[in-house]
């Protein structure tokens, strides 16, 4: 019996720059969609190399009105939004000064913050107020993109901390820990309700993360991104070929 599955979809592309054109094609689709189910969509968006690039080419994706898109992030970093460090400085480099986006419908994360909690509450609020709610009354995006981290996280829920745990909140701050600076994160709850949820992930350096997500049996504190195997929306994982060791 197999050790592991993939809950949802597997893509495996040949390298970043198909992972790239793949996810955006993708994140257009699930936004296209929910423009003609509901009249409105909502993304929320990770930062990494990766994204980047697929931010670039969904800029131009035909059909798109983004006239009724609201964009939020899916965490953030305490950095300054001109900052190279900051996701959405590289999301409005790439997308947001490129696509025509009403600035009133862009949501920055303010993780830099001098009260990152109360500015946590607010951006929960926020998406209270944004977004519809499914039958369990969670706020639901209609995609989200999420990457994998090398040691196992996604967006900022990292391994050995309990904030991955967290049920009764839509968004908190998180302290700086060894090596990493203090930053802002969605919960749980949001990624397990989303519509549609996209992972990207690529280079070997994933590889032995995405299979401690995708075994069967595994620990959540320390592999966070197992979140996602409870995700109620479909799930789409794009890669390349290195990331899912089908390197020759």
């Amino acid at each position: 019996m197999s050790t592991k599955v993939v809950p949802g979809q597997l893509v495996a592309a040949a390298d970043a720059s198909e992972v790239a054109r793949e996810a955006a094609a993708r994140i257009a689709r699930a936004i296209r969609y929910a423009l003609d189910r509901g009249g409105t969509a909502s993304a929320a968006l990770s930062g990494g190399n990766t994204p980047r690039d697929a931010y670039s080419i969904l800029a131009h994706e035909p059909d798109i009105d983004w006239s009724r898109v609201d964009l939020f992030w899916v965490d953030e970093r305490s950095a300054p939004p001109t900052d190279d460090r900051s996701n959405y400085r590289w999301a409005k480099a790439t997308l947001l000064d490129v696509a025509p986006i009403p600035a009133s419908h862009v949501h920055r994360m303010p993780a830099d913050a001098p009260d990152p909690e109360a500015a946590a509450r607010g951006y929960e609020r926020l998406l209270e107020e944004k977004l519809s709610r499914d039958d369990d009354g969670v706020p639901t995006f209609d995609v989200i993109v999420l990457g994998v981290g090398e040691d196992g996280h996604t967006a900022s829920l990292f391994p050995g901390e309990t904030t991955v745990e967290i049920a009764d909140r839509f968004v908190v701050a998180v302290p700086a820990g060894p090596g990493r600076e203090a930053r802002m994160t969605i919960t749980a709850p949001l990624i397990e309700h989303a519509r549609s949820v996209l992972v990207i992930a690529t280079g070997t350096g994933k590889r032995d993360a995405l299979e401690r997500v995708w075994a069967i049996q595994g620990d959540l504190r320390k592999t966070p991104a197992r979140v996602i195997r409870a995700c109620r929306g479909g799930v789409t994982w794009v890669i390349d070929k290195a990331a899912g060791g089908l390197t020759e």
